[in-house]
């Protein structure tokens, strides 16, 4: 009898997981949730996995749950990666599922482990033990987020910040990063889950924690209109190009020329009478789907005049394929920056003044990860081991302002986009506005593009800095230094989006410190919740009577 009444507890238990998995994964963007509501349900959904994680009766049975529900969160989060697989990679339907799985899978683990040591952490003992229990669970949650983002070159797609871009823990960003808004999320979901402690514990169990919880919140809300930053130089006139070729015509030899000529109309198109002239026109992502010396001269003749005609510069994205100093070729996925007057010599041989290498490659994009050629070989993509930018690359120059590119989902990668923020006398000015560069047709019309918005939302709150997203099929946009969306252009649809962008100077406490601080916080919270755990002896007589008490 008591193995049936256990059974279906039990069934329920890894439902209830699994759905709440399956809602955080709609904390992330907008639609089908409202903007204002995803903060709320991400903390709501969390607090479900925190007491699963809290009630557990070991270490490894929290760690069990807590990739359950990190599997249903990344496999609805990230299901769109279905779709780069099998509609454009060629891989079956059944095999580009259990893609899908096995990354979940493994990014679950981090969830697990978040999950196992907080259930190694926590107090015996109930009584006033929320607040160090909040400590201890906010601490590993964003550890392992960190970790997450580093690890076998990193991850960080759904970080819990990002559930927080229009919410009050996005005043934070500035002084924390999204780091330091995952580990306040997580410490508001541990209040949240510590309002429905055991019987056993009385009010003033909770106090503490939801008291600070909801301090932290408000003192967010009071950050949120600071300018960390101030105007530097006159403000930019761009025009933004959202080609939106079709994914699988943009790589066809047969189709390369009509992609090209759809650009080059879109860019030359004359300005409306309230439009002033552009002062740069901004192009996404490969852009020109081929190496630079493919192409004929005349096509970068015909740029040329695009530039001639509209008396602006051209940035644009392309591979490139250049020589060095030893013979070797170097292949890079870049950005470049040419006008009318730029020589087109420069332009075929790669070498224009102007030009940013993409640092952080996407693994099976852009390289090949050890010991997956296997996968590779089963996939229809255009892949190619491109070879990495360094560190810190100098901003373009444009009219007084300066430019700080990041190629496709760099922008997820924020501590990575801090270098080209700070000034150096090796390597040139502070960057006063950030450009992003991206393709994302590979993934349809799907929440991949949303999901991304608010990333580079975000990226603008933590350095103050105005965003421009050119993106092939969107969602090509101006983001302002409070993370606003300024003007979009709709998915998949072509068109320009003509913008006016203030540069901005002065550099938020994130972007002097980057992750530091939040790491250093997050190891001082483990610290605290394991000696407040083991103060008393760690022996199996003592944890009894702490519960007892």
């Amino acid at each position: 009898m008591s193995v049936a009444v256990r059974r279906p507890t039990r069934l329920r238990a890894t439902a209830a997981l699994a759905l709440a998995g399956g809602v955080h994964a709609l904390a992330f963007a907008v639609d089908p949730l409202p903007s204002w509501s995803l903060a709320i349900v991400q903390v709501l959904a969390l607090a479900v996995l925190i007491r699963a994680a809290r009630d557990a009766a070991c270490a490894w049975q929290a760690f069990v749950r807590g990739w359950w529900f990190g599997l249903v969160n990344f496999g609805v989060g990230l299901y769109w990666l279905f779709i780069s697989m099998n509609h454009y990679g060629g891989l079956s339907a059944p095999l580009a599922v259990a893609g899908v799985v096995a990354l979940s899978g493994f990014l679950a683990l981090f969830t697990a482990m978040a999950c196992g040591l907080f259930a190694w952490l926590r107090p015996a003992s109930i009584r006033g033990a929320s607040l160090v229990q909040g400590l201890a669970w906010s601490g590993a949650w964003a550890s392992m987020e960190w970790l997450r983002g580093v690890l076998f070159s990193g991850f960080p797609w759904l970080n819990i910040g990002y559930g927080h871009v229009d919410g009050p823990l996005a005043g934070w960003a500035p002084l924390l990063g999204v780091h330091g808004m995952a580990l306040l999320a997580a410490f508001a979901a541990a209040a949240v889950a510590a309002l429905r402690l055991p019987p056993s514990a009385s009010t003033r169990s909770t106090a503490p924690a939801v008291t600070m919880a909801f301090a932290l919140v408000a003192a967010g809300g009071l950050l949120s209109p600071i300018d960390w930053s101030s105007n530097d130089g006159k403000p930019l006139n761009i025009r933004l190009v959202q080609g939106n070729i079709e994914q699988s015509q943009k790589f066809d030899p047969a189709l390369l020329e009509q992609g090209i000529i759809s650009h080059l109309r879109l860019a030359a198109q004359p300005h409306g009478p309230d439009e002033p002239p552009p002062d740069l026109i901004v192009l996404p992502e490969t852009a020109l789907p081929v190496f630079q010396d493919q192409l004929d001269s005349d096509v970068w003749e015909a740029w040329r005049g695009v530039a001639q005609s509209q008396g602006s510069p051209i940035v644009m994205g392309l591979p490139l394929r250049t020589m060095e100093s030893d013979d070797r070729q170097r292949y890079t996925n870049s950005a470049i920056s040419f006008d009318a007057n730029t020589p087109v010599q420069q332009l075929t041989a790669g070498t224009m003044p102007q030009r940013y290498d993409k640092r952080h490659l996407v693994p099976w994009g852009e390289y090949v990860p050890s010991g997956f050629e296997w996968f590779v070989q089963m996939l229809d993509m255009p892949l190619g081991e491109f070879d990495r930018g360094p560190v810190r690359q100098t901003p373009f120059e444009v009219s007084g302002q300066h430019l700080a590119l990041n190629i496709c989902y760099e922008d997820v990668f924020g501590s990575e986009l801090l270098p080209a923020l700070l000034p150096g006398t090796d390597h040139g000015s502070s960057a006063s506005i950030l450009i992003n560069l991206s393709n994302l047709g590979w993934f349809g019309d799907t929440w991949a593009l949303r999901q991304h918005l608010q990333i580079g939302r975000l990226r603008s709150i933590e350095t103050a800095r105005p965003m421009v997203t050119s993106t092939n099929t969107g969602i090509t946009a101006s983001i302002d230094p409070h993370g606003r969306v300024m003007a979009a252009l709709p998915p998949h649809q072509a068109g320009v989006l003509p913008v006016t962008v203030q540069g901005m100077a002065g550099l938020t406490p994130y972007t002097r410190f980057g992750d530091v601080p939040v790491l250093l916080l997050s190891g001082a919270f483990l610290i605290i919740a394991a000696w407040y755990r083991f103060r008393r002896g760690s022996s199996s007589e003592t944890a009894i009577r702490q519960f007892k008490e």
